[in-house]
């Protein structure tokens, strides 16, 4: 009989990735590929901020009223808070509390970057020092 194998249990196409403030480079991935396979938009939301409907008048454009909004307007600007949802459901408890202020998706993605992502490459500069002065 062979050695025992052990796996442990890969992601869902159903549920976002995890995180709980820990490895944010490899939940930062795995949130983008699955925002990704949901709807390049969402990502989209998450890189540029919300989508405003807007008009031009008078050479200038300016944000449309809500009842001036066509379907697909209307669509697009929904995908904010699709995205909103989506990086909610990804966090723990106190993730989610770091971002529950924000108002947008773009708001809630920047703060976990800003939360996490530096500290990251601080470990990780930390790590190869420390090897560098064992050998």
């Amino acid at each position: 009989m062979a050695g025992k194998l052990s796996f442990k249990e890969g992601g869902s196409i159903y549920k976002p990735p995890l995180f709980c403030g820990l490895n944010y480079k490899y939940w930062e991935a795995r949130m983008k590929i699955f925002v990704e396979s949901i709807d390049q938009g969402i990502w989209d939301s998450i890189e540029n901020g919300p989508y405003f409907p807007k008009l031009k008048k008078n050479g200038s454009l300016i944000a449309k009223h809500r009842f001036q909004w066509t379907n697909d307007e209307c669509k697009m600007a929904r995908l904010d808070f699709t995205t909103q949802n989506i990086i909610a459901s990804a966090l723990d408890t106190n993730e989610f509390f770091r971002i529950s202020k924000c108002k947008t998706a773009k708001d809630m993605w920047d703060t976990l970057k800003a939360a996490h992502g530096n500290n990251e490459q601080k470990e990780a500069m930390s790590k190869s020092q420390a090897r560098r002065k064992r050998r």
